[in-house]
Formats: C-alpha cells, structure tokens, sequence
C-alpha cells in the first residue's frame, strides 16, 4: 500500500544562481558524483520502497526526459549496425538498473512550484503523495516520515531541516573578547527542507501562481500543517559553492547515500 504513494519532484526552475552548471542543463540534472542530483533524490525513496514518481517538468524538460529514456543504453553493452540502424545485441547490465516507475509532467516554464502540484493533479489519484524540491538531499527516513503523517490525521506535513549558516558566527563575552569563531555551523532554527507529504484536501489550498508555501500558510489557521523534525543530515544545491560542497561529500561522507546499489 505505502508503495503506491507518489513522489511528486519539482524540476521546473531555472537554477539562476547556479549559472555555472545550469546554462545547459535544468538544475536537478547536474551531477554529483557522476550522477543527476534528481537521481540522488529517487534513489532516496527508492530505497524505502517508494518507486512511482511525478517529474514537474519546465525549464530544459527535455533533458531530464533524454537521460532517463537513454539511461539503459548509457549503462549496457550493446552492438549497433550502423547501416541498418539498430541494435543487434544488447547486454543489459541488471546491477546499474534503477527500479522507477517514472511519469513525466510538463508543468510550464515559468509555473511557481506550488502550482506545479496542482498541474499535475490528474496524475494523482491517491488520497496520499508525496513532494520534494529537486535541489536538496537528505538523510531523511521516509517511512517514518509517512508514519508521522498518517498518525496526526493533518492536511500536510512538512520537514524541517537545520540549514547550514553560510557565514561563520562569532561570539563573545561580556567584556567584548571573542570566545567563539564558528565557521558555517548548523543553524538552531528549522527550515522546509521538502521531503512533504500531503492528502488530496491540499489541492484546495493551492491557487495558480502560488508557491507551496503559499498554500502552506493557509493551512497554518486550520491547525492543518504539522512539522516532521529532522535532525540528521540535509543539503539544498542553491549555489556554485554547495555544488563543490556536495561533490567533496560524495567522495569523502555521502550522509544521504542510505542505499546500498
């Protein structure tokens, strides 16, 4: 049943302040580790069963649906007779197989996200599905995560993550004399780090041009908005630097590789 649940993923932005990667290509497609941030992000669910996804398409959608629909012959052996055209053997590689069930939904180019959930409505039947930014990695348990949702019987749920400070703190004591150069802790304070999960009732909630947290402000008077608490690891992809940053944790401590192939 958990399985069935959806995982809408908002690929549509433009990816500005990522200038340097994305002039090519959409903001989920650039890579980390050799492979898509949107790939980390699928890979996330698929670990907890979750393999049925939305893909809220806009800028460069093209793209994304080239390198899933070409993904099998990037990963195998094949032989291909050029003057006929086609393929004549092919040696699938089963161990770089991903398991997803994937629904491409052009939402727009310049649709705001949250009304690129409720473009893809149609594509929804469920009572329940999930939605995530497809820019930030986590650590995040999904499972426990659905569980939280279901046991508080509430519209939505969102996560709340601990960003990273971009600057260094400094802090003192009462006669001025610095104790304390932090540099780039973990904030105290939470911020919506995706990974949400919604019952239909939200499409109610979402109006054309709104962002997600536009409908999540409606929600907040009809004490129908409830916070799933992480306290692990999370990263969102926003700049040139976190794109580094990503890439030396991939090869030094990749937090959010929780699967195993």
């Amino acid at each position: 049943m958990e399985q069935n649940i959806k995982t809408i993923i908002l690929c549509g932005g433009m990816g500005t302040r990522l200038r340097e990667e994305t002039e090519y290509k959409p903001k989920p497609m650039v890579e980390i580790g050799n492979k898509p941030i949107l790939w980390h992000i699928m890979k996330i669910y698929n670990h907890y069963g979750y393999r049925d996804f939305v893909l809220a398409l806009g800028h460069k959608g093209s793209y994304i649906k080239d390198y899933f629909l070409k993904q099998k012959h990037h990963a195998s052996d094949f032989s291909f007779n050029v003057g006929e055209g086609k393929i004549t053997n092919f040696f699938e590689n089963e161990k770089t197989q991903d398991d997803f069930n994937i629904t491409f939904a052009e939402t727009g180019l310049q649709t705001a996200h949250g009304e690129r959930v409720l473009k893809i409505k149609k594509h929804i039947p469920e009572d329940m599905f999930m939605v995530t930014y497809g820019d930030g990695v986590a650590d995040v348990d999904i499972k426990k995560l659905v569980e939280f949702h279901k046991s508080h019987g509430k519209i939505a749920t969102i996560t709340g993550v601990h960003p990273e400070s971009r600057w260094g703190l400094v802090n003192a004591d009462t006669n001025n004399v610095v104790t304390e150069f932090a540099q780039k802790p973990m904030l105290y304070d939470y911020v919506n780090g995706g990974f949400m999960v919604f019952n239909k009732e939200i499409f109610d909630y979402i109006k054309p041009g709104d962002m997600i947290e536009d409908a999540a402000m409606r929600l907040i008077p009809q004490k129908q908005l409830a916070l799933y608490k992480h306290e692990g690891f999370w990263y969102g992809m926003d700049t040139h630097k976190d794109f580094l940053h990503l890439n030396e944790l991939w090869e030094k401590d990749p937090k959010w590789k929780i699967w195993k192939s």
